[in-house]
């Protein structure tokens, strides 16, 4: 299980990389416009329209691949996280809290009180 935790976890970090330098590759919505009127449209690698659709799907797929990988990775850790529940893991024992005996102070009078200084007297 662990060696398969370590192989998700790399695929989770290539998988990010290469999500990111290709958003980073796309152009915004904003780009377009400069296309439509002529400019730059011959010098895309994929072709005028074909690299927007492209780099779309592998986008789709990567990201897809992201969140399968993510869940993998949660699974495996809650198996591990499962199968370790009980192992050297110390319990604490409840101690029973002891009674005491109270005893009748009727007869006594209580202590007696300073006055409060900042008790504001009756006139």
């Amino acid at each position: 299980m662990e060696n398969l935790e370590t192989v998700l976890l790399i695929l989770l970090v290539a998988d990010a990389i290469a999500l990111t330098a290709l958003i980073l590759m796309q152009q915004g919505k904003g780009a377009d416009i400069g296309a439509a009127f002529g400019s730059g449209g011959s010098n895309t690698v994929f072709g005028s329209a074909g690299s927007a659709s492209f780099l779309m799907k592998l986008t789709t797929w990567l990201a897809i691949g992201f969140f399968v990988i993510s869940f993998g990775l949660a699974y495996t850790a809650k198996e591990r996280a499962a199968s370790l529940r009980g192992i050297g893991i110390p319990t604490v024992e409840e101690v029973g809290i002891p009674e005491f005996e109270i005893e009748d102070d009727a007869g006594t009078e209580p202590p007696p009180t300073e006055p409060d200084p900042f008790e504001v007297p009756d006139i």
